[in-house]
C-alpha cells in the first residue's frame, strides 16, 4: 500500500471576484479591494476578477450575456469553485448565474452574513446573525427544491417540491418569530442595564470595520480586548473604565464596526448589541486616516449612524494610524477637509492625552455653573448634588448653605424651588480658595448628566 499525505485541514475555496458598477466606483483604481478583504475574512482564496460597468443590472443575470459567457470562462480556466459578487442579487438572478457557471454564486450581502456567522461569540450575537441569516434565505427558499419541481401530480395538486417547500418556509417563519421574541427580551434587558448606568457618563467607539476602534479601546482603558488588522474581528460589544482628566471615570464602550452597503438585516439584528451607541452620552467615531477611501467610510458610518437615529448625538472624530500617512502633508490635508478632527495612533499612542481632554471639554459642555442655597439639614438634596454634579466649594452662614456646583443643565429644572434656590454663579473679586478635601469638598466629576429620571424631584 502507498503512503498517502495527511491531510490537515480543508482546502480553502478558490473566488472569483464580480463587480457592476452602476455608479462611478469609490475606488477607481481597486473598485473590488473591499470585496477581496470580504471573500479573504471569509476564508476563500481571490483567483480572478471581472468588473462590467452599467447603466442598469441586467434583469436575468445581473451581468450581460457577454461577461456571462466571460465568467464562464474563467471558472473553468481557474478552476474556481464559488462567484462573489459585489452586489445584491436577487433569487432569480442567482439561479441563473449558478445554472449558467455550475458553480456556487454569493452575493455581497451573503457573505458578510456568513463572516458575522462564524465570528458570532456571545448567544446575543448568535441569535442576531440566525436572525439575519434566515430573513435573507426565506426568498431563496425556492430554490433549494428544484430538483423536486418535475413530479408532477394530478391537477389541483401539489408536487413533492411544493409540499416541502411550504413546510421549510412554516418551520423558517416559526423559527424567526421565536427569535425576533427572545431578541426582543434582550433588548429590553440591555436597555434597563445602559438606563441603569446612571452614575456615570457613557462614551461609545463606532467607526468602519477594521478602524482599530478596539485597539483604541485597548490603549485608553488597557482593556487587552482582541485587536486583529482584520474585518469585523470584533461583533460584541465591551464596556471598559476610562479616566478622563478633570472629569472622573467614565464607561468607553467598543461596538461592531460598520461597512459600506451594510446589510439592513443585520443593523435590526444587532440593535441590542448597538444598544450602547444609542445610549450614549459621546460617540467617538474612529476612521482609518491611513485608507484611500476614508472619506467614503465616514460618509458610510455616518448613513449608518442616520439609520439608528443618532446622527444628531455628540460626536468627535478620531483619524486614527497617522503613523501609516506617508508624510504629515497627508495628516493636514485631512484635517484641512475635517478641522475639528482628533489626529492620533492608538498603537503607537500618540494623541491620547488630546483626544481625552476633548472629550472631558465636549462632555462638560451641558453644564451650568451655578449657586444653590438650601438648608443644612436637606441631606438628600446636597448628596444628590454630589453625586450628579461637581461641587466646587460650600459656605455656611446662620441656618443656610451656599453650594457652587457645575451640574448638568437638563436636570436643573428637577430642583425644588420650594425648597432652594438656584442662582448662575458669580465670581468672587478675589481668589477662591482650594477647596477643602478634608470636608468633602472636592469635585465629583465622573457622575452623569441626566440622570435624574423623569419623575424625579425634591419638593413633597
Amino acid at each position: 500500500m502507498r503512503d498517502r499525505p495527511r491531510i490537515t485541514g480543508a482546502e480553502p475555496e478558490r473566488a472569483i471576484l464580480v463587480g457592476v458598477l452602476l455608479e462611478p466606483p469609490i475606488d477607481t483604481e481597486h473598485p473590488l479591494a473591499e470585496l477581496g478583504g470580504l471573500a479573504a475574512t471569509a476564508g476563500t482564496t481571490v483567483v480572478g476578477e471581472v468588473v462590467q460597468r452599467r447603466d442598469h443590472p441586467d434583469q436575468t443575470t445581473y451581468l450581460g450575456k457577454g461577461k456571462v459567457k466571460e465568467l464562464e470562462a474563467l471558472v473553468d480556466h481557474q478552476d474556481a469553485d464559488v462567484v462573489i459578487f459585489d452586489n445584491d442579487l436577487s433569487p432569480a438572478q442567482t439561479r441563473n448565474l449558478e445554472r449558467a457557471l455550475e458553480v456556487k454564486v454569493l452575493d455581497r450581502s451573503e457573505v458578510i452574513l456568513d463572516i458575522f456567522a462564524a465570528r458570532a461569540r456571545t448567544h446575543e450575537a448568535r441569535l442576531a446573525v440566525e436572525l439575519a441569516q434566515l430573513e435573507y434565505s426565506v426568498p431563496r427558499l425556492k430554490r433549494m427544491w428544484t430538483h423536486l419541481s418535475r413530479l408532477k401530480m394530478g391537477v389541483g395538486m401539489r408536487g413533492p417540491g411544493e409540499k416541502q417547500l411550504e413546510v421549510d418556509r412554516r418551520l423558517v417563519e416559526k423559527r424567526i418569530h421565536d427569535l425576533k421574541t427572545e431578541l426582543a427580551t434582550i433588548h429590553g434587558r440591555r436597555e434597563r442595564q445602559v438606563a441603569a448606568r446612571h452614575d456615570r457618563m457613557t462614551v461609545s467607539l463606532v467607526g468602519y470595520t477594521n478602524a482599530g476602534k478596539s485597539t483604541l479601546l485597548n490603549a485608553l482603558t488597557g482593556a487587552g480586548v482582541l485587536a486583529a488588522d482584520q474585518l469585523f474581528a470584533t461583533l460584541d460589544t465591551r464596556t471598559r473604565r476610562w479616566r478622563l482628566p478633570g472629569w472622573g471615570p467614565v464607561l468607553l464602550s467598543d461596538t461592531v464596526g460598520f461597512i459600506r452597503d451594510l446589510p439592513h438585516r443585520l443593523i435590526a439584528s444587532f440593535k441590542a448589541t448597538l444598544e450602547e451607541t444609542i445610549q450614549a452620552d459621546l460617540l467617538l467615531h474612529v476612521a482609518d486616516a491611513s485608507s484611500p477611501l476614508v472619506d467614503a467610510q465616514i460618509a458610510a458610518v455616518r448613513g449608518v449612524l442616520a439609520e439608528l437615529g443618532v446622527e444628531d448625538k455628540d460626536t468627535i472624530l478620531v483619524l486614527n494610524k497617522i503613523d501609516r500617512l506617508p508624510d504629515e502633508h497627508a495628516c493636514d490635508r485631512l484635517l484641512g477637509r475635517y478641522p475639528h478632527a482628533i489626529p492620533l495612533s492608538a498603537r503607537a499612542g500618540r494623541g491620547l492625552d488630546t483626544l481625552a481632554q476633548a472629550a472631558s471639554d465636549c462632555l462638560g459642555r451641558g453644564f451650568r455653573d451655578v449657586d444653590v442655597e438650601t438648608d443644612p439639614g436637606n441631606g438628600r438634596l446636597l448628596a444628590w448634588l454630589d453625586s450628579h454634579g461637581e461641587v466646587l466649594s460650600r459656605q455656611f452662614s446662620d441656618d443656610r448653605v451656599r453650594i457652587h456646583c457645575r451640574i448638568p443643565a437638563a436636570i436643573l429644572g428637577r430642583i425644588d424651588p420650594a425648597e432652594a434656590a438656584v442662582t448662575q454663579h458669580a465670581p468672587a473679586a478675589g481668589p477662591t480658595p482650594p477647596p477643602d478635601a478634608s470636608a468633602g469638598l472636592v469635585p465629583r466629576p465622573g457622575h452623569a448628566a441626566g440622570a435624574l429620571r423623569d419623575g424625579d424631584s425634591f419638593g413633597s
